[in-house]
């Protein structure tokens, strides 16, 4: 069973590091809710929790939470004691204290910058912890504490963030200088170059080639011959003529 609740907590935490960049060490803001649940069930969060989330971490609480646990009496004197040993992260309500809750909703506003864990055993505060994206929730169950599985909107957020839906203006801008100096952008003053389609023949090459013209006073070289034939043709006449001559007289 410790096998198994360890290798959930190493997968959820693989996720929050790729997806959200959470680094150590871990800056986890615990209430007065998760420090008495962890008196009476004894468990040692400053000794256990560095191993289950594989890594430093650092406890920290509000003002809020510990004014909360001073207004509550000697009912959670103990979890008071525990949550003054915790570091204390300055909150925006320093003339008007604000419930433990309410305090440790504003410190995860806007994405959650410095990667807060929440760690409650509020219902209440957890359900809104599970509405915002990037905020990993810790609580103790059956005497151990658990790392929450991602929410839906954390999961719903990497996925629009893988399919480049909610890529940052300066990510888009580094995007693009980085692809002029690789010279894969095309540069603006640059055309379109249009493909050239198939056409027909050139009518030019269908054009029938002229015969050479043949110098002046040259005649063709079919002329010379028929009249070299014709020549041949009389010196035989001439002397077949003075053959007959003589056979008639």
């Amino acid at each position: 069973m410790k096998l198994t609740r360890q290798k959930h907590a190493k997968k959820n935490m693989g996720f929050y590091k790729n997806n959200f960049s959470f680094r150590e060490p871990f800056q986890v803001l615990l209430d007065g809710t998760f420090c008495q649940a962890a008196l009476r069930n004894k468990i040692q969060i400053r000794e256990q929790l560095p191993g289950y989330l594989g890594g430093a971490v650092q406890l920290c609480t509000t003002r809020c939470v510990l004014k909360e646990l001073q207004s509550l009496g000697k009912a959670l004197y103990g979890a008071k004691l525990i949550a003054q040993s915790f570091q204390v992260r300055n909150c925006s309500h320093h003339k008007d204290p604000v419930s433990g809750s309410g305090c440790l909703l504003s410190m995860i506003e806007e994405g959650n910058p410095h990667h807060f864990f929440i760690a409650t055993q509020d219902q209440d505060l957890a359900n809104k912890v599970k509405k915002k994206a990037g905020v990993p929730l810790l609580f103790i169950i059956q005497n151990t504490m658990v790392l929450d599985k991602p929410s839906t909107k954390s999961l719903a957020v990497v996925q629009k963030l893988q399919t480049n839906q909610l890529v940052p203006e300066h990510q888009k801008q580094s995007i693009v200088q980085l692809k002029e100096q690789e010279g894969l952008a095309k540069q603006g003053g640059e055309k379109r170059r249009k493909r050239k389609r198939a056409g027909g023949p050139n009518p030019l090459s269908c054009l029938k080639k002229k015969k050479k013209k043949t110098q002046e006073g040259q005649e063709p070289s079919s002329e010379k011959k028929k009249r070299r034939k014709r020549k041949r043709n009389r010196v035989k006449a001439e002397a077949v003529q003075p053959v007959l001559k003589n056979e008639e007289e």
